[in-house]
């Protein structure tokens, strides 16, 4: 995959809105998260352009746009442009034949920042395995030189051979990965059973990516995993034990973030991380309240969490960086009022609730009017 940590490659930014099938996102805010996680991947965004269009392009951007961006590609010596949707490998072969320089997409962009942070072999295994599908697809374009020869002898039969040798390898690439990666899963799912027989509860963190949720599981289980503010920083699933008021003890896991457009192969790849949450008694949905989009960040999870079928299991919200709101700190009525707890997982504010709360939730009864009672959290 494509290495811009190696150094800070001059990138320009593109975003498209096609006026049809909003999501709620503006054009601007997709394009400033894509900024953050350029940056997050080493580039240096010195360019940002955008275009509303009624239907979708075959090149993405329109005609006028394109000529647009050539010209800014040449004045400001971009070295890289990164398009705010996926490509497709038409699409890709088209814009840097025209641009000449390297097209990449937001899924290529999220997966570079994957490989930089995978460190345990699970992590690895899922990266490559998210890898090798996205380039299969692909793999035509690293011959297109051959189709510029024209026909005739010599020219046919190699630059076919040799792109279904590599599907070929890339496919055998690609099972090899499944099935360590089920191997993975087994032993997941040896150590859940193990859990279960001893009656222990499962609560699971998820939300969106720079939520805070590794600093919230560090405090809430005493751990001292990684923590840092920028997105994707925890990719590999940590699970510790929980204890409870009332006495009871659960296990609370830490998932990797979602975010907009998530690619969907990224969450193939990631099942055996998110089988934690998909067999977990309670999820605790923390979401950053000092983001500008916390509504629509939480709407992003709620519906991922929807698509893997978890629509329906309990979960407790919390709205975490409390400290970082606190010339103007929101009431739970002014954002969600459905029980949510406010923290600051830094300043450990709001944790006895959130351990309240987690506990009411899990059914604890003798808890719950304590719960109750809670109507903003401890702050010392």
């Amino acid at each position: 995959m494509y290495n811009t940590a190696a150094r800070r490659e001059r990138a320009c930014l593109v975003g498209v809105r096609v006026r049809r099938g909003r999501n709620g996102w503006s054009l601007d805010d997709s394009v400033s998260e894509l900024g953050a996680l350029a940056q997050a991947a080493g580039a240096n965004p010195v360019a940002t352009v955008t275009q509303n269009l009624n239907a979708p392009s075959p090149t993405y951007v329109g005609s006028g746009k394109l000529e647009e961006l050539e010209d800014t590609v040449k004045e400001l010596h971009v070295e890289t442009v990164i398009f705010d949707d996926e490509l497709t490998p038409a699409q890709q072969r088209v814009l840097e034949d025209r641009l000449q320089v390297k097209v990449i997409d937001r899924t290529a962009l999220i997966l570079d920042i994957f490989a930089g942070r995978a460190r345990t072999r699970e992590g690895k295994l899922q990266v490559e395995l998210a890898q090798v599908e996205y380039l299969m697809p692909r793999l035509a374009g690293q011959w297109s030189h051959l189709e510029r020869l024209g026909g005739g002898i010599g020219t046919r039969g190699p630059g076919e051979s040799q792109i279904e040798t590599d599907r070929r390898l890339m496919r055998l690439k690609a099972r090899d990965l499944r099935r360590a990666i089920s191997n993975v899963r087994d032993q997941r799912g040896s150590q859940r059973r193990r859990r279960l027989r001893g009656d222990v509860r499962t609560v699971s963190l998820v939300g969106y990516t720079n939520a805070g949720k590794s600093a919230l599981f560090n405090t809430l289980t005493g751990s001292d995993i990684r923590s840092v503010d920028r997105p994707f920083e925890t990719l590999d699933t940590t699970t510790r034990r929980l204890y409870l008021p009332s006495g009871m003890q659960a296990t609370l896991s830490d998932t990797v973030g979602f975010i907009n457009k998530l690619p969907p192969i990224l969450i193939d790849a990631f099942n055996a991380t998110l089988e934690e949450a998909m067999f977990a008694d309670l999820l605790v949905h923390v979401t950053d309240i000092s983001n500008p989009l916390a509504a629509e960040s939480a709407e992003v999870v709620d519906g991922v969490l929807e698509d893997l079928g978890l629509g329906e299991t309990p979960r407790v919200l919390v709205l975490n960086k409390l400290d970082l709101v606190m010339d103007a700190p929101p009431s739970r009525e002014e954002i969600w009022d459905d029980g949510s707890v406010m923290t600051s997982a830094v300043k450990r504010w709001g944790i006895e609730e959130l351990r309240l709360a987690i506990d009411a939730a899990l059914g604890n009864s003798d808890v719950e009017e304590a719960t109750e009672e809670l109507v903003e959290p401890s702050v010392v």
